[in-house]
């Protein structure tokens, strides 16, 4: 009897992970047109290039801006 529970048991969390692979991979299901995260951003488009490109443009321009420097306490 403790076998056949186990066994039953162990099907169900199989079972549960399935779904949930199911879920996370999006099998079955249409793709949405621009996802858009709880945060509100927007998931990126185009190619993997493109991406690449719009990563460092990004990366670049935060390189770029000036820092703000902190105010010099020790000339009060």
């Amino acid at each position: 009897m403790r076998a056949v529970f186990g066994v039953l048991s162990l099907l169900v969390v199989v079972l549960i992970i399935g779904v949930l692979v199911k879920k996370q991979l999006g099998v079955g299901g249409a793709p949405a047109a621009a996802p858009v995260t709880s945060s509100g951003v927007t998931a990126p488009t185009g190619t993997p290039q493109q991406q690449v490109n719009q990563v460092k443009q990004a990366v670049e321009g935060a390189v770029q801006q000036a820092r703000p420097m902190p105010a010099d306490e020790d000339k009060k």
